[in-house]
């Protein structure tokens, strides 16, 4: 399933979490995801959902990651409204791009309410943040073919 690194990876911070090995308060889970909340919070309601193996970024997913992203989203969607979460129309949920991802492996912002995001949230999360739909399109728009594509996302 798309391109991924092996999972297990001793210093990376999220999979130590994935694998139940800090003590970092899981919210949701599934055999593929976690879902936890965000240590340096951008609004009221702010959390990560990441896949259990090493995927490092947005950057290396392929068209048939999207069932996983897809996936990502509903947890991200479930976890805002188990907190009740007034308005689903006011969320934001993406990802960021590296080099401006603070660890490595993959994951999903759900923040909420976007309209009240801090300042330096929401400038953090104009230029290097690319929102869910914009990378299940350009997903989308690959062409399968027997060699490898990543996804190009550039700002």
């Amino acid at each position: 399933m798309g391109t991924l690194e092996a999972s297990g990876i001793d210093d990376c911070k999220f999979c130590q979490i994935a694998s139940n090995k800090t003590d970092t308060e899981i919210l949701l889970s599934d055999d593929e995801l976690v879902c936890f909340r965000d240590m340096k919070p951008g609004a009221t309601h702010h959390y990560l959902v990441i896949p259990r193996m090493h995927i490092s970024s947005c950057k290396t997913l392929k068209m048939d990651n999207i069932p996983l992203v897809e996936r990502m989203e509903q947890m991200g969607r479930s976890i805002l409204e188990k907190n009740k979460v007034c308005s689903l129309d006011d969320v934001r949920l993406g990802f960021h791009l590296p080099p401006f991802s603070s660890v490595p492996h993959l994951h999903l912002h759900a923040l909420a309410p976007a309209s009240k995001m801090n300042l330096k949230s929401q400038l953090q999360r104009n230029s290097w943040f690319h929102q869910l739909l914009q990378v299940v399109q350009i997903l989308k728009q690959q062409k399968p073919s027997h060699y490898h594509h990543h996804v190009c996302l550039l700002v």
